[in-house]
């Protein structure tokens, strides 16, 4: 499933992240609002987890703009407000669930399948791209039915760069998602991994995977006509 999480309290975010890519979900953490929303109206995600007190733009708010939009995506509300009048007011805004903190990490993640049942959505568990397979359950990556040995941070770039394959890839994206950073433009960690995975996805391959877009970021792109293993 892929999840994103709206979520201001930075310990808690990042928690939830951690937590649900252990449980093999697929997550974006973002901290405000407004980023929630514009994520929430251009990317499709198969939940989302969001918090109702926002500094920038209130989660009711954020709720509204999504089901007036026309976005049906699955919303369970995570917060602080546990009174009867919250649940309601959250519930009327069009949430379909709602989960008041401190909270069990097993009860959410319970929440967020029976949203699943509920809505017929079944998590998408290989991805692929080309003759480029990722499978989610059992972290194997395969090109050309050769398997490939990544790191637990390869895999999560690499994961990162499946869900939008075909986009530009920002390096702030990929910093903020992979590492919980705040982008300032002077690490070289990011090269690093690209070029790692680089060696362990293209060498060897006529044609390459990962394509660098100068001046934004990473682009993960098949060539015309490549089809996948399968």
């Amino acid at each position: 499933m892929d999840v994103l999480v709206i979520e201001d309290e930075a310990v808690l975010g990042k928690a939830l992240q951690r937590g649900l890519s252990d449980s093999r979900y697929s997550c974006t953490w973002v901290r405000n609002g407004r980023k929630g929303l514009d994520l929430g109206l251009t990317q499709r995600f198969d939940a989302i987890v969001l918090d109702l007190l926002l500094p920038d733009m209130d989660g009711i708010e954020v709720l509204g703009s999504l089901r007036s939009k026309g976005i049906q995506t699955p919303v369970l509300v995570l917060t602080a407000l546990g009174s009867v009048e919250n649940r309601v007011k959250g519930l009327k805004a069009g949430a379909d669930d709602y989960l008041v903190k401190p909270f069990a990490f097993p009860e959410l993640t319970a929440r967020l399948e029976a949203l699943s049942r509920r809505s017929g959505l079944r998590p998408s568990l290989i991805q692929t791209i080309g003759p480029l397979s990722l499978d989610i359950t059992t972290r194997r990556a395969t090109r050309g039915g050769r398997d490939i040995d990544l790191s637990p941070t390869e895999f999560t770039v690499l994961e990162f760069l499946m869900r939008y394959k075909g986009q530009v890839v920002t390096r702030k994206m990929l910093s903020e998602h992979v590492w919980d950073d705040d982008w300032d433009g002077t690490t070289n960690v990011i090269d690093v991994h690209i070029n790692r995975l680089r060696n362990k996805i293209d060498r060897g391959f006529d044609e390459p995977l990962i394509h660098t877009v100068r001046g934004h970021g990473y682009v993960l792109r098949a060539a015309e006509g490549e089809t996948s293993e399968s």
